[in-house]
């Protein structure tokens, strides 16, 4: 899954002598969080987000002649002041896995998407990011998640499928997680059809275990690995 595939290539942007009052009407208008900031070829030379858009303008606790003497003085003020420049971006032939780290690691909400030669081809999103893997994990469909417990071992997963698959029960997805105890792995399929209780009942006939989905806990993975390095 490349970021060209899911990037809106549709890109508002502006140039660094536009006003931020332009800038808030352009992402009100177009119902967007960011926009590029590029010079007049189109080379990105920063971003804006709408929090960037809010810290700069005036306090509604401000007095009325004092308010209005700020509103004055964000409508001269150029975008260029308050946005982010050299921000962090993202390639077109990354893949969407590659952004959703990137994501985590940095802590922002969109990436501008360049060509090599610095240029503005689309923007990449978190919601971006959540439609595509909506659609890849095929959870928009109706189903139900399955969380079971297997034994962390080359051949567990084909054996979890195959079981499934008998049945002739389509995938949505299947997903293979960390687990906190040691030699185990979690393994999310989500199956096409509300009825899974007899498929519940051969996997577990089959010696596997099956969890609460919403009793995986992310949290507990770091602890786990930390006690390792402790002991």
């Amino acid at each position: 899954m490349f970021v060209d595939k899911s990037m809106r290539k549709n890109v508002v942007t502006m140039g660094p002598d536009e006003s931020i009052v332009k800038a808030k009407e352009l992402m009100t208008t177009n119902k967007i969080r960011h926009i590029a900031i590029v010079e007049e070829d189109n080379t990105l030379i920063g971003i804006v987000s709408d929090r960037d858009i809010r810290s700069a303008m005036p306090s509604s606790c401000l007095p009325e002649v004092e308010r209005k003497q700020e509103e004055e003085r964000i409508g001269k003020t150029k975008i260029s002041e308050i946005m982010t420049r050299k921000p962090m971006t993202i390639s077109p032939t990354n893949t969407l896995e590659d952004a959703l780290l990137m994501m985590e690691k940095v802590r922002v909400g969109a990436f501008p998407v360049v060509d090599d030669k610095g240029k503005i081809v689309g923007m990449l999103s978190i919601r971006d990011l959540m439609r595509a893997f909506i659609n890849v994990l095929g959870i928009h469909e109706p189903g139900r998640l399955l969380c079971i417990l297997a034994d962390d071992k080359l051949g567990t997963t084909k054996k979890i499928v195959d079981a499934i698959s008998e049945e002739k029960i389509p995938f949505g997805s299947i997903l293979v997680a960390r687990h906190w105890e040691e030699g185990k792995r979690a393994v999310f399929p989500y199956l096409l059809t509300v009825n899974v209780a007899h498929v519940k009942k051969k996997l577990e006939a089959l010696g596997f275990k099956l969890l609460n989905p919403l009793e995986w806990n992310l949290d507990q993975l770091p602890a786990a690995e930390e006690q390792k390095k402790e002991s």
